[in-house]
Parts: C-alpha cells; structure tokens; sequence
C-alpha cells in the first residue's frame, strides 16, 4: 500500500491558522476531492474538527481520526490512537493507496518516521502567517513530478503549483 500526505502549502510552509485553512482555491480543492475519492484517508483530531459539521466526515472515503482522547467519537469515521494502527486498518482493507490529509502533528509524524512514500503538494505562490505548517522535506529524496500549474485569477486569489513527490531514497 502508498502511503501519501496531501496538502496545500505556502511558501513559509503555513498550511493553516486557527485550526482553519488559510485561503481559499476551488481548483486545488476539486484535486484534492478527486484525488482522495474511494480512497481511506488519515486525519488528526483537530484537522477534523477543522471540517465544517456538513461534510463530516468526508463522504465516498474510509475517514480515520487519529487522537490521544481515548474517549473521542466521530459518528461514521473510524477512530484510532496512533498513525501506525490508522495505517494498518487500511492495509488490512486492502487499500491501494492510503491519504494522510493533515494536520501538522501528523504529517510530522509520518516524514520523522519514513512511513511515507509520495506527497501530493500544492505549492501556494504565497507566505501567510500562520500557527500549522508542514515538515520541512529534503525535495532531492524525492522524484518531482509536475501535475498542473494554476495561475491566480477571479476565482483563485493566489497562484499555486501541484507537484507530486515519490520517494528516491
């Protein structure tokens, strides 16, 4: 089984603030809609709150929530304690390729421990001030892969390149 972090990235690495995305693309969201679909994907607790109540959990995939709140519940996600049991649920469910979708703790997670081996990254053309960002990542461990490149427009106030990453090393 892949197992692949997804996520929208600014150039000082912010990836949230507030326990809320920092901007809005409809194009990178639609990639990242299409790109998880019918696929398990691996969230932390706060990542998930972080998901208006209407589209949770994320409908037409196997949503798992990691968290220390042995006590927590998530009607309709799986709910798991370590990133290592989220991964081996969906081994065991015989997924191809498995999403980790943030947030930071968990994205830091699974690079510190080698557990990934593509990223999907959408590069925001932008540095935002923020209090979540993603680990940084030697890019030469990596083979780079060009998926599209958007430039800003009415709809997209920031323009933003989708890399795929494999992992080399």
């Amino acid at each position: 089984m892949l197992v692949s972090c997804i996520a929208a990235v600014a150039e000082n690495r912010a990836i949230g603030k507030g326990n809320d995305l920092i901007w809005n693309l409809p194009d990178d969201m639609r990639f990242f809609m299409k790109t998880t679909e019918g696929h398990h994907i691996v969230t932390g607790r706060k990542n998930f709150e972080s998901i208006p109540h209407k589209y949770r959990p994320l409908k037409n995939r196997v949503n798992i929530i990691v968290t220390r709140d042995r006590s927590y519940q998530a009607p309709g996600a799986w709910v798991v304690h370590d990133l290592t049991t989220a991964l081996e649920l969906a081994r065991k469910a015989g997924e191809e390729e498995c999403f980790i979708i943030g947030g930071g703790e968990i994205y830091a997670l699974a690079l510190t421990h080698g557990l990934v081996d593509r990223m999907y990254i959408t590069h925001v053309h932008e540095s935002f001030e923020a209090d979540t960002f993603y680990p940084e990542f030697d890019a030469s461990d990596w083979e780079q892969t060009l998926i599209d490149k958007h430039c800003a427009d009415e709809r997209h106030p920031y323009a933003f390149t989708i890399m795929r990453y494999d992992k080399t090393a």
